[in-house]
């Protein structure tokens, strides 16, 4: 009876004793503040369990085992890493959730957050939207459509179980001989500012109140976004990549940084820090940017991470001095290194230097805070496991309408005849017989450049998607037969009787320094096609290029000249437009030159003696001969309001608040 009463006496007492561990480990109740869940699980951490959350690890060495014995914190798949060629959804949510596993059966159970390049909709997945590239983008001047890509970039990423993307690059390129040119908006701050609208696609509106700098990520179907790359990527010498931004203070702040005001008073999750150096200092190295500006006097209260092996070029050559190199990054304030491969040796060389007391503990707290901070409020914690329920949101019809939009929306025409009185577009759907030339009119490859299925882009059908020629098909009228021709000869022109000629034209698609270029040439035999076909046939030319190229010697030969960027997988927006279904309504988002010798040159130089001007867009002029179509006017008036509401808000602030034009906006913060 005795030993009886002492059983259920031992088994209450443990009762009790678990029901009080469960009531102090507020970090797992969602109805506890915040900052009262964070304060509480880091108290509980071990230095082993945080350096674990400060450790972004490629998804090629993670696993299961791995993120339960090292306490990692992210993983990413870099460009082209994928669990399978065309893998489905299905196949990425299990491999997240197979990696998700191991973090919560740990002893905190903190999850893990996974990150992915989708730059332009989920383009690492094959059969994903992918959208025009940010230089598009900037030629649309329509914050509102960028914001609902985010939306639907935000729902293909979550598709395959990703809570992460490493968008959007917020650089001011100003020089289009940079190999990244086409991931930004403009040369102009003011555009890109316009464009971070995509961070509340990406993440949810934030709400009224919202405290300044706080990260907000609004649920299921949202994703943490990061704005890239702190600071002055865009400006570097000569437009080399990773190189070094030489520029005053003023410079800095009024063309680099106001991007970064914009996306954290927009609720940015997190920053991801520049490879490049600032006058000379290394940005991952630059403690009064990252600290003393960004967090310090900006209030970002996100994490700041690294880029791939980023840390590992402070020094030169790469990781000649790894641990000086882990200590200069994380004193700077980066808060999660993307590691991607040998994390063993960044966890063991951060744990050294918090033990020789050369990294505060008190640095690795702030670092953990921002990271948690994230974690929590975008529901990690309580929505950690993926499931299928946004597996029908992949290349859905809605989201490649809207791609197919962008595009229009996107196009510049440069040139529409060779007289003031006579247009070339839009085109005649009914015609003798159409002749489509060019290297770029039936490659799905070419059309979505670098970032795309692989991280130096493709050539081909590398994943679902319309090319322009497919579109040029679908469009014409059933009687009109269309030749493709990819480079004809003088020959084959002079035995085909052609009532005009589309040729379509520029870049190979490629990613980062591979895209640094000192020519910046359409890629042969594209001049010679030009130069064949218009010399036979009238023609409009379709420059798909990640930036301006080399065009004004092949001028005059032509009748239109239309610059299409990055388009995407939806050709058929080409097609809309030159065939007059919708008017051309984009504008130059940076200035298109006449030679490179004039680079670097934007808008405002002394110098400034461009061929194209920035802003320059032609409209189709439907009272001269040679229109065919009608514009959208529902587009129309939508930008007319747009643009009269945005002045009438501006002069209200000038006028009634006292807002100086020139204040720079910390001053105001």
């Amino acid at each position: 009876m005795t030993s009886s009463y002492i059983s259920w006496a031992c088994l209450l007492l443990l009762c009790f004793a678990s029901v009080a561990d469960a009531e102090q480990m507020k970090y797992k109740d969602p109805k506890q503040p915040i900052n009262t869940r964070i304060k509480d699980l880091l108290g509980r951490m071990t230095l082993a369990e945080k350096i674990g959350q400060m450790t972004q690890i490629e998804r090629q060495v993670a696993s299961a085992d791995v993120m339960k014995k090292y306490f990692i914190g992210s993983i990413l798949s870099g460009g082209g890493s994928v669990p399978a060629p065309q893998a489905s959804p299905s196949i990425w949510v299990n491999m997240v959730n197979e990696f998700q596993k191991g973090a919560l059966s740990t002893r905190l159970g903190i999850p893990v957050i996974y990150g992915i390049d989708a730059i332009h909709g989920n383009n690492n997945v094959y059969n994903a939207t992918l959208f025009p590239h940010n230089i598009g983008l900037g030629a649309t001047r329509d914050p509102d459509l960028v914001r609902r890509i985010g939306v639907a970039t935000a729902l293909e990423v979550r598709a395959t179980g990703i809570q992460y993307t490493f968008a959007p690059c917020i650089a001011v390129c100003r020089d289009p001989r940079w190999g990244r040119c086409y991931e930004s908006y403009s040369e102009d701050h003011t555009i890109v500012q316009q464009m971070t609208d995509i961070i509340p696609g990406l993440q949810g509106e934030i709400p009224v109140n919202h405290t300044k700098g706080v990260p907000y990520v609004a649920g299921k179907d949202k994703v943490a976004a990061c704005a890239k790359h702190f600071v002055g990527d865009g400006g570097t010498h000569n437009g080399i990549n990773e190189n070094n931004t030489v520029i005053d203070e003023h410079g800095l702040l009024s063309i680099h940084m106001p991007p970064y005001y914009h996306s954290i008073i927009k609720g940015v999750a997190t920053i991801m820090v520049s490879y490049s150096s600032l006058n000379g200092v290394k940005m991952h190295a630059n403690h009064d940017l990252v600290t003393g500006y960004l967090k310090s006097k900006l209030h970002f209260r996100g994490f700041v991470i690294s880029d791939w092996l980023g840390i590992d070029r402070i020094t030169s050559p790469p990781g000649a001095n790894y641990t000086y190199s882990v200590q200069a990054g994380i004193n700077a304030g980066i808060d999660m290194v993307m590691v991607p491969y040998n994390y063993t040796k960044y966890i063991d060389d951060l744990t050294s230097l918090v033990h020789k007391g050369i990294v505060d503990m008190s640095r690795i707290d702030d670092a953990v805070r921002r990271i948690l901070r994230v974690k929590f409020m975008m529901g990690l914690f309580e929505n950690s496991l993926a499931d299928l329920s946004f597996a029908d949101q992949l290349g859905k019809k809605e989201h490649r309408e809207l791609a197919r939009e962008a595009v229009r929306k996107s196009l510049v025409l440069l040139k529409n005849g060779n007289s003031p009185n006579q247009q070339f577009l839009p085109l005649p759907k009914k015609a003798r017989r159409i002749l489509v030339a060019g290297s770029h009119a039936s490659n799905l490859g070419y059309q979505c450049g670098g970032w795309s299925i692989e991280w130096m882009g493709g050539s081909g059908n590398i994943t679902t998607g319309t090319t322009i020629l497919d579109a040029i098909k679908s469009t014409v009228a059933d009687s009109t037969p269309v030749v493709y021709s990819e480079n004809p000869d003088g020959s084959f022109m002079k035995h085909n009787d052609f009532s005009f000629a589309i040729v379509v034209v520029g870049e190979l698609p490629y990613s980062e320094t591979v895209g640094d270029s000192t020519d910046l040439t359409i890629i042969d035999p594209g001049p010679d096609t030009i130069r064949t076909v218009c010399s036979a046939v009238k023609c409009v030319v379709v420059i798909v290029s990640g930036r301006p190229v080399v065009i004004e010697p092949y001028v005059p030969l032509m009748e239109a000249l239309v610059a299409a960027w990055l388009p995407g997988t939806e050709g058929q927006g080409v097609a809309d437009v030159l065939f007059g279904d919708y008017g051309f309504t984009g504008k130059l988002p940076r200035t298109w030159f006449k030679s490179v010798d004039q680079l670097p040159m934007n808008v405002g130089d002394p110098h400034y003696d461009p061929l194209y001007p920035f802003g320059f867009g032609l409209t189709i002029n439907s009272s001269l001969p040679g229109f065919s179509g009608v514009d959208n006017l529902g587009d129309t008036k939508q930008r007319l309001i747009y643009v009269v509401m945005c002045s009438l808000l501006s002069l209200i602030l000038i006028n009634d608040l006292g807002i100086g034009l020139f204040q720079h906006p910390a001053a105001r913060m």
